[in-house]
Formats: C-alpha cells, structure tokens, sequence
C-alpha cells in the first residue's frame, strides 16, 4: 500500500520553477534575515529594480513570499509554507527510494 502523500503538480512546478533562479534564490536567503523593502533589495544585489520586481513577482506566485505595500515602500518577506510542502515532497521521494533500495539489498542477500 503506498501512503505517499499527493501533493499537486501545479503548486510544486510553481515553486520549482521559482528556486531555479539563481537571483530568486539570493532574494529568499537575504529574506532569512526578516523583511526588506524592494529598493534595498536591488541595492543589496545589485539588480535593477524591474528586475527585482520582475524575480519578486515570481516569487509571490509561487507563493514563498508575500509583499505589502507600507507609505510608498513595498516590503517583502518569506512565506513558510510552501517550503514546508516541498520539504514534505522531497522526503516522501526519499522514503521510497530507501524502501526500494531496502528491498533490493534483501532480494540480493544482503544484511536483513
């Protein structure tokens, strides 16, 4: 019986396609240190800031971070829970493989 949870691809390619970036990576890891605003980061980066709202905008899409607007500053910070789904993901996908590979190393004599 398998009791992998189902997770929906929409959501995981969203988020995958959003981490494949190497500049949106650099935005979620400076995040780690709680929010910024928008100009700090394309300060702190040094990317132009329609291209920071061009990585921020996916980013948000995909749901790891959030934005609100405060005065005329447009502050971003991490959302939590995707992370935790994709993390979720990645260990059912690591469950399996160990079961499989438990499996193969007793159907070829190896320890029980």
């Amino acid at each position: 019986l398998n009791h992998v949870v189902q997770f929906s691809p929409a959501v995981l390619d969203r988020i995958f396609s959003a981490l494949a970036d190497g500049h949106r990576r650099q935005i979620l890891d400076r995040l780690g240190d709680g929010p910024v605003s928008i100009s700090e980061l394309a300060t702190e980066l040094d990317i132009s800031l329609p291209g920071v709202l061009k990585h921020v905008h996916a980013l948000e899409h995909a749901r790891l971070l959030t934005t609100r607007k405060q005065g005329r500053t447009r502050w971003c910070q991490l959302s939590e829970q995707p992370l935790d789904a994709v993390a979720d993901w990645i260990d059912d996908r690591r469950r399996l493989c160990n079961r499989r590979l438990d499996r193969f190393e007793r159907s070829v004599g190896g320890p029980p």
